[in-house]
């Protein structure tokens, strides 16, 4: 059901960012007079699913869930209709408007992805706000696994600054680490201020790692709940005991227990635990595999998120603000795949694009992952390979520079190479997905 879920999330979620994205190319194109062959959600190698007449416009929706495509009469595109590039131009093909008509047709697409991006979040601003976590609320420090600590961070430590720039949001430190390609991290360590210098190949790792949970909110050993074999409630310990202490040992946090604990496997111990006003000693053997079935409470029971509120008006620069952002930030990211070692590892195809949505159908979740993959789509036409928007618009920029229109010949060429170079990519991310499946 997890998987149907997401599925279902992925495929709806591409369905309007596609549709949307070609939206942008039909109405620049209608806007210059110019005809419109198909408007296709999803591609329809021999057949369709669905296609009526509408017009001038063929609409359908394909079998092969990759994109869509709107074809535009008199364009060399994905198509490869040589015969009507034969033809003597007619004026209401994309090869008889002037460049700069061509050239915004090309950028439409692009332009409404963005602008659905904007849209979206102005929507889930004023609608349901911004929670955040403020760094400075994160009194009881950190917690990291072993990524974490090798980079030099500890348990315990509070996060200051990263590399002497505030992040307001505990939450974004990982993305901010990573995606600004961080050298140094702030912290209070014992009460004393202390800088970490991020050992070099740490960023690859991380990319690798491709979790931010190498950086934790450390939190009390509140009960929660229990698994069903649990030997700590067997011996008594009651959900919203707070556990303190093992043997003679002062242990206040969930982090410091567990891996105490790990060191008396098959020994019974002493549990400090703190009920009501009362602390009580319960014995507690502990089974082989160093667990004693006991769940904390949530972080978010410890943690006091702020809310930032927004009406229709204020959302609106909100929401600009929030794609610019996005938007630099997967620049970002894709930087990071030329400049770290082997971070090209990280690609994903649709599953793990599929993965990012929730298990739960959760709308909130679903437009976020929307608008963010709305971004994504974006910057990814605007790229100058052959075949995307972006190979278009360079062609375009070349002929309105030097006022000589590239070939028909070399534009078929270019777009062959183009459409293996994207298949070659899409066929890379998928494998690295089924890769990472098998592992």
């Amino acid at each position: 059901m997890e998987i149907l879920i997401k599925t279902l999330q992925f495929l709806l979620a591409i369905s309007i960012l596609v549709i949307f994205h070609e939206l942008g190319h039909f109405i620049a194109a209608r806007i210059f007079k110019t005809r419109v062959e198909k408007f296709y959600l999803f591609f329809n190698p021999w057949f369709s699913l669905f296609k009526c007449k509408w017009g001038d416009t063929e609409y359908g929706i394909g079998w092969l869930p990759l994109g869509g495509y709107v074809k535009i009469s008199g364009m060399i595109d994905e198509s490869m209709d040589k015969d009507q590039m034969k033809q003597p131009p007619q004026p209401w093909e994309f090869r008889s408007k002037p460049a700069w008509q061509r050239l915004i047709m090309m950028l439409a697409g692009v332009f409404v992805n963005l602008l659905l991006a904007v849209v979206i979040y102005i929507g889930m601003l004023a609608v349901w706000g911004y929670d955040y976590l403020p760094t400075n609320e994160v009194k009881y420090g950190i917690t990291v696994d072993s990524l974490g600590y090798e980079m030099g961070l500890r348990n315990g430590d509070k996060i200051v600054s990263v590399d002497h720039i505030v992040v307001e949001d505990f939450l974004d430190i990982p993305k901010t680490i990573i995606l600004e390609e961080a050298t140094t991290i702030q912290v209070i360590r014992d009460e004393e201020p202390f800088e970490i210098l991020i050992p070099e190949g740490s960023i690859a790792k991380l990319i690798k790692h491709k979790s931010p949970d190498f950086i934790s909110v450390r939190i009390p050993f509140v009960v929660g709940a229990f698994t069903d074999d649990s030997k700590g409630k067997q011996a008594g310990i009651l959900v919203e005991d707070q556990i303190i202490g093992l043997n003679d040992s002062l242990l206040l946090f969930f982090d410091q227990f567990r891996e105490t604990v790990q060191l008396h496997k098959n020994e019974m111990i002493r549990v400090a635990v703190l009920r009501g006003g009362d602390t009580l000693v319960v014995p507690v053997e502990v089974p082989v595999g160093g667990l004693l079935g006991i769940y904390p409470k949530s972080p978010v029971d410890f943690l006091t998120f702020h809310e930032k509120r927004y009406n229709i008006i204020t959302a609106i620069p909100a929401g600009i603000v929030r794609v610019y952002e996005g938007t630099g930030n997967y620049l970002k990211s894709i930087k990071l795949l030329f400049s770290q070692e082997k971070a090209y590892e990280s690609v994903g195809g649709f599953i793990a694009i599929g993965n990012f949505f929730p298990a739960i159908w959760d709308w909130r979740a679903f437009w976020s992952m929307t608008a963010f993959l709305s971004i994504m789509l974006a910057v990814l036409n605007i790229l100058p390979i052959p075949a995307l928007d972006g190979g278009h618009v360079l062609f375009l920029l070349y002929e309105i520079i030097f006022r000589r229109k590239p070939s028909d010949k070399f534009l078929e060429y270019a777009q062959v190479v183009g459409m293996v170079i994207l298949f070659g990519i899409l066929i890379w991310a998928n494998a690295n997905d089924i890769i990472k499946l098998f592992n």
